[in-house]
């Protein structure tokens, strides 16, 4: 007999026997089981005198049952949800990872003010505005690297060399006067 006259560890093993029906698996009823006398100690005073120790208990340990189950249940629901929303993993094959290896070398061949600018907007998302905050360079100046870095990956799709950037004429400088 336990305090205030309650045998909670004589009913264990109609505990565990209607545990092992609801979970079918001897380790989750004991873990169950388990549950209901931490939870019959917790609540202890709600204990009616005069009333069936069994069928408190049993009542205890099918409302944890329900509560878990609901519980499961909710997080594979989220589970699924958050899965749904991801789009799927497929790993390459090998001609596609060597097509991204190639693209991922053009990329990397651009110069680098043309490949941070083309990573800002392209990838990162960002406006010509806040990507030249970011570089510290007027808006246009992007806009230009960008171009110009989006016709050098052009030129590798098409297979053509890609410039990277030789041979630019400088506008305002001292070649510009001599040109006319």
């Amino acid at each position: 007999m336990g305090r205030n006259g309650l045998d909670i560890v004589g009913q264990l093993e109609a505990l565990r026997r209607y545990a092992r029906v609801l979970t079918r698996d001897p380790d989750a009823a004991d873990d169950l089981v388990q549950a209901t006398f931490v939870r019959a100690e917790e609540r202890r005073g709600t204990f009616r005198d005069g009333a069936d120790e069994r069928v408190w208990l049993m009542s205890i340990l099918h409302r944890l049952f329900i509560d878990t189950r609901r519980s499961e249940r909710t997080a594979e629901a989220r589970e699924q949800a958050w899965a749904e929303s991801r789009p799927l993993f497929v790993p390459a094959s090998g001609e596609v990872a060597a097509r991204l290896t190639q693209v991922r070398a053009a990329f990397l061949a651009l110069s680098a003010e043309r490949r941070e600018a083309l990573h800002l907007v392209a990838i990162e998302g960002l406006g010509l505005a806040e990507a030249a905050e970011i570089l510290g360079v007027p808006a246009g100046t992007v806009m230009s690297r960008v171009a110009r870095a989006r016709a050098e990956l052009r030129a590798f799709e098409d297979g053509q060399v890609a410039s990277s950037g030789r041979g630019l004429k400088v506008v305002g400088g001292r070649d510009d006067r001599t040109d006319r």
